[in-house]
C-alpha cells in the first residue's frame, strides 16, 4: 500500500519556523517530482512548492518564495518543506503529493498533475 505521511506541523508564532516532512512508503518516489500544497479554511487547495526527482528544478508559489524551501532525500524517500518567517496567512493544512508518471514540469503547480497524496498536517500561525 502506497502511503505519503506528513509530519512536523503545529502551532507557531508569526515570524517563526517549521519544517515539514513527507515520508513515502510502499514504493519509491525517487523518480517522481514531488510537491507541497495547502488548503486554508474556506479556500481552495493551492500550490506551495515542487521539486523534480533530481532536485534540479524547483518552483515556488509567489506567496512563499524567499521564505520556504523544498528539498528531498531520495535515499530516505522523504521530501521536506522548510518554512521560515511564517505569517498568519500561512495557516492551512499542508499536503505533500507525488507527481504522476510523465508529469510535465510546466504543470507542476496543478494538483491534477499529482496522483498520490498524504493526509495532511495542520500548520497554524498565531498573530
Amino acid at each position: 500500500q502506497v502511503q505519503l505521511v506528513e509530519s512536523g506541523g503545529g502551532l507557531v508564532q508569526t515570524g517563526g519556523s517549521l519544517r515539514l516532512s513527507c515520508a513515502a512508503s510502499g514504493r519509491t518516489f525517487s523518480g517522481n517530482a514531488m510537491g507541497w500544497f495547502r488548503q486554508a479554511p474556506g479556500k481552495e487547495r493551492e500550490f506551495v512548492a515542487a521539486i523534480t526527482w533530481s532536485s534540479t528544478y524547483i518552483r515556488y508559489a509567489d506567496s512563499v518564495k524567499d521564505r520556504f524551501s523544498i528539498s528531498r532525500d531520495n535515499a530516505k524517500n522523504t521530501v521536506y518543506l522548510q518554512m521560515n518567517i511564517l505569517k498568519p496567512e500561512d495557516t492551512a493544512v499542508y499536503y505533500c503529493a507525488a507527481g504522476a508518471p510523465g508529469m510535465l514540469w510546466s504543470r507542476a503547480t496543478l494538483d491534477t498533475s499529482y496522483n498520490y497524496w498524504g493526509q495532511g498536517t495542520q500548520v497554524t500561525v498565531s498573530s
